[in-house]
């Protein structure tokens, strides 16, 4: 199952992108944690738990913002797909 969480009527993304993008750097779940700000036990919550879980808005974002520094952009397609590419970090 994949997290899809809304706030302010802004879609945040979901396990399985957030799972996509540390794929794509090639990061651990420790690095990812590390780079976030956060404890590896929520990282695994939030990527095992998919929709089982409720992180704050404040958790997602550490996440996303760690993964856009290091070159992710997640993306939305016109038909709802959702995903992620990877680009060289300026």
């Amino acid at each position: 199952m994949s997290l899809l969480v809304t706030f302010g009527g802004v879609s945040m993304i979901d396990s399985k992108q957030i799972r996509a993008a540390r794929a794509s750097l090639g990061w651990t779940i420790d690095k990812l944690a590390s780079e976030a700000g956060l404890n590896r036990r929520t990282v695994i919550r939030i990527e095992d738990k998919g929709s089982e879980v409720s992180p704050s808005q404040k958790t997602l974002q550490a996440i996303q913002n760690a993964l856009e520094i290091a070159g992710i952009e997640f993306i939305k397609t016109d038909d709802g797909g959702r995903g992620v590419i990877f680009r060289d970090p300026k």
